[in-house]
């Protein structure tokens, strides 16, 4: 068995330190847990999660609730934004029918003074709000600290 040796080959080093790398992205980047709560008599909620799963390859944990008001008390989400589900991802709040892909951005840029999204109401053509087609405008809004503004808009 032939053992590596980083004073005999430099790109062997910087090879294995490239493999050492990208697995500690990796691992990094599936180390976030995904945990939906929703009203157990909400049907959209479980559509939206799929959408999730497959547009993040996320496992996502459900967590039935009766009291989402205190769900969304406890996580600070504001009264204004508020929708259907609430999830929790790598300790940010996401609230309601928040696209995948802006989920995505806000892990990766992680911005300063944002402690969540929100997408307020069920918006018609929202991920989980598909039907047949038809979609209403709507905006993705990043909340905490920092105040409110527009992460997204959707036509």
């Amino acid at each position: 068995m032939k053992i590596f040796d980083p004073g005999t080959s430099r790109t062997g080093l910087i090879a294995l330190l490239g493999t050492m790398f990208l697995a500690a992205c990796s691992g990094v980047a599936q180390a976030a847990s995904y945990t939906m709560f929703r009203d157990p008599s909400c049907g959209c909620c479980e559509s939206w999660a799929a959408h999730i799963r497959d547009g993040l390859h996320a496992d996502v944990a459900v967590q039935d609730s009766a009291d989402m008001g205190a769900v969304k008390d406890r996580e600070g989400v504001p009264e204004e934004l508020r929708s259907c589900h609430t999830m929790i991802v790598d300790g940010y709040v996401i609230e309601g029918h928040v696209p995948a892909a802006d989920i995505a951005r806000l892990l990766r840029e992680r911005p300063a003074g944002v402690e969540g999204l929100a997408v307020a109401g069920m918006p018609v053509g929202s991920p989980g709000m598909e039907m047949g087609g038809r979609t209403q405008p709507y905006q993705v809004i990043a909340f905490g600290p920092a105040g409110k503004r527009v992460f997204a808009s959707y036509p």
